[in-house]
């Protein structure tokens, strides 16, 4: 008997879309180089966690989120869509995340841009909550490592903050 050769494709919505956004993000790498695709990923991320943010505030019925609610929100969010950030340590000056599974899958291996979707999501939630954020990406899944590891400096005036590289972001 004769397999439905539809049956055996293995592909749903949410593997179709992450492949979809990793395929976009390479093909802006590839047409207008690695910092302008950051620019453009980076302008996408901001517009998402400002979105994500004001439900989320809207939600709890909160003005602004604490730092406690902030790192909830981070962890909470990329559940949602598909990560596994953990929150690692936590204190007035950092949030610090490990992450092992990329919210764009293999999509992203080798698409560095795509790691500013994470970079200013999390910055702008933290900082439109907390005043100031600088999201230093130490390492990444999309340059070839196991993991992630995101830390969320949160005060300007810390002696690591000045020293990471890392973008920074203001509140509104």
């Amino acid at each position: 008997m004769k397999k439905d050769s539809l049956n055996v494709i293995d592909l749903d919505r949410e593997e179709y879309l992450a492949h979809l956004v990793g395929e976009l993000a390479g093909l802006l790498q590839d047409m207008v180089g690695l910092d302008d695709a950051r620019v453009f990923v980076s302008v996408a991320g901001q517009n998402m966690g400002s979105r994500i943010d004001r439900s989320c505030r809207q939600a709890m019925g909160l003005e602004r989120l604490d730092r406690k609610q902030v790192a909830r929100v981070i962890e909470e969010l990329s559940r949602r869509i598909g990560g596994t950030f953990e929150l690692k340590a936590s204190n007035e000056c950092h949030l610090v995340y490990d992450n092992t599974c990329c919210p764009f899958g293999e999509g992203a291996l080798n698409r560095k841009a795509l790691c500013m979707m994470t970079s200013n999501m999390f910055g702008t939630i933290a900082a439109d909550n907390l005043g100031y954020a600088k999201v230093s990406l130490e390492k990444t899944i999309a340059e070839g490592e196991h993991g992630c590891r995101v830390v969320i400096y949160l005060d300007p005036n810390d002696e690591r903050a000045r020293c990471a590289e890392g973008q920074e972001y203001l509140g509104r």
